[in-house]
């Protein structure tokens, strides 16, 4: 169970404070998508795989959606990969049409985002070692400011479109993954990870960037590649 303590107010917004309990439990939750309970509405989901090790500890993703999306669209990115990757997704949703820190600053969706993790804590023994967060679109430049602000919880950050990063703190040094079409008409690549990427590089962050030739969206095969970079592999090898 996670014992960590809800959110002090004194806190920065950007800064998530929940944290995986000793590891050794087994999962109480059955493969599938389920529900949180932690938001009277757009309520986060958690997507568990089949066949995950029954005495843990399993790696888990933060998964973001885009504007205007939802905790499914989140989940829809990476589903496949952590299907075969065997890894756990939590898929939150904004409280409004995008999320906080795309608007102006962290706030509401750093505080659900929260719970939702306190919650999967408690009844999955997730590895701390391999917790991660991901995102397309808004959901990507939020990902890259809420992992570089809590880059001591998550160790790995995977960005797919960003816009920008969103101004925060900084803590600890997560792995970055970013890829972005060369064709997108929605955040044009040279005015966004062409200089987001750079940008990271300077300030010391190890980022892997693929361009790939297509719109504003996330092709199979870079989704793949993304979840293989996490190299987070839960499933026993057969």
């Amino acid at each position: 169970m996670d014992s960590t303590p809800p959110r002090d107010a004194a806190e920065d917004p950007a800064v998530l404070t929940a944290r995986p309990g000793p590891s050794g439990a087994t999962p109480a939750a059955v493969a599938g998508v389920h529900a949180l309970g932690v938001a009277g509405s757009r309520d986060p989901i958690v997507f568990v795989p089949e066949g995950l090790p029954a005495d843990g500890p399993v790696p888990l993703l933060v998964a973001l959606h885009g504007a205007g999306g939802d905790a499914q669209g989140g989940l829809s990115v990476l589903r496949a990969a952590a299907e075969a990757l065997g890894i756990v997704i939590l898929a939150p949703a904004s409280r409004a049409a995008t999320w906080d820190a795309v608007r102006g600053g962290f706030g509401p969706d750093t505080v659900v985002i929260d719970r939702a993790l306190r919650e999967v804590f408690s009844f999955v023994p997730v590895d701390p070692q391999r917790i991660g967060v991901t995102g397309f679109s808004d959901g990507a430049s939020y990902a890259l400011g809420l992992g570089l602000a809590n880059g001591d919880l998550f160790s790995k950050v995977a960005a797919f479109s960003p816009g920008f990063v969103p101004p925060g703190p900084q803590n600890g040094r997560p792995a970055v993954f970013i890829a972005h079409g060369t064709q997108d008409a929605v955040l044009p690549i040279d005015a966004t990870s062409r200089r987001v990427v750079p940008a990271l590089k300077r300030r010391g962050y190890d980022v892997v960037y693929r361009e790939f030739d297509g719109p504003h969206t996330v092709p199979p095969a870079i989704a793949l590649e993304a979840g293989l970079w996490l190299d987070w592999t839960a499933l026993p090898t057969p």
